[in-house]
């Protein structure tokens, strides 16, 4: 498996060739240097329950990406000087940033980054579909019901695998979401429990069980000699049996080839003990709205 950084994508090679993202910079992803070209530059606001993860975009390349608390009870001041600590941390000026973009399934943060970004850079967030619709067929009985994260992360991986007939998105979040594409036709999807949701819910109904790491270095799952190892091992080759026999029954009814693509914050931990997955994308979602804010404007 190559793993690249956010400016690339960590994929195994397969039958399924991807589009990779552009690559226009002048600096290595993550490089630290100053960004001492001519180009577009934008925020995207990738704003869950738990995380809002941000990216820094120039041209069709990312140079950064940041993951801060979704807190509501933040004023949007505070959540503005981060996003001028961040663009310090780049040697940037707010007058750099030509565009702010995001998705959201967490209303109250959506406000906080809206009003930070209107009075900190002086500019209006444009939300995915709100602002910029979502070229995908939904067939959701009532499509307004489907998360943002998951319409959008099903978009960039259709784009991003074209020659698949079916996709399947699985993303490791707060929620565990599995979201099916066939042809250009948003099918729906799953939701099952979260990894880090259901540790910290075991944890904190259980008196003797600790919180644990959830990291493994063995390809395969051993009798645990101690609880840390039987609950490290629980999680993760559970989760990687669930998700194998998910994408395995979904696949089944779907028009093939099927892709299969791994996102989300354990998808990378995921992804080195099942071979369920023909890509892992960490930041599928930015890049989909990297792709949904480039489509959609005019030059």
């Amino acid at each position: 498996m190559e793993i690249l950084p956010l400016c690339g994508l960590m994929q195994r090679r397969g039958r399924y060739p991807s589009v990779p993202y552009e690559s226009d910079r002048e600096e290595p992803c993550g490089s630290g240097k100053a960004v001492q070209f001519m180009s577009v530059c934008a925020f995207y606001f990738d704003i869950g329950n738990t995380h809002t993860k941000i990216g820094i975009s120039a041209g069709a390349s990312f140079i950064a990406s940041y993951i801060l608390p979704s807190d509501e009870r933040q004023t949007a001041d505070q959540f503005g000087l981060m996003l001028l600590d961040i663009l310090r941390h780049r040697r940037l000026a707010p007058s750099d940033i030509n565009a702010c973009v995001a998705s959201s399934v967490a209303p109250g943060m959506s406000l906080v980054v809206s009003r930070a970004c209107e009075r900190f850079l002086e500019r209006r967030v444009l939300f995915a579909p709100e602002d910029l619709p979502i070229p995908l067929d939904n067939r959701y009985s009532l499509p307004h019901e489907v998360g943002a994260d998951r319409l959008v992360g099903a978009y960039a991986a259709r784009r991003l695998f074209p020659s698949a007939a079916s996709i399947i998105s699985v993303d490791f979040g707060t929620a565990t979401t599995f979201d099916c594409v066939e042809g250009n036709a948003y099918l729906g999807g799953l939701i099952c429990p979260g990894i880090q949701s259901s540790a910290a819910a075991l944890a904190s109904r259980t008196a003797k069980l600790p919180r644990v790491s959830l990291e493994v270095k063995e390809k395969t799952p051993v009798p645990g000699r101690s609880t840390v190892t039987s609950l490290n091992h629980g999680f993760i080759f559970g989760f990687a049996a669930m998700a194998e026999g998910l994408v395995a029954r979904l696949a089944g009814g779907m028009q093939g080839p099927v892709a299969v693509v791994g996102t989300g914050g354990f998808a990378s931990t995921l992804a080195g003990v099942t071979d369920c997955f023909h890509a892992i994308l960490p930041e599928l979602l930015l890049e989909g709205l990297r792709r949904l804010h480039a489509e959609q404007t005019v030059p």
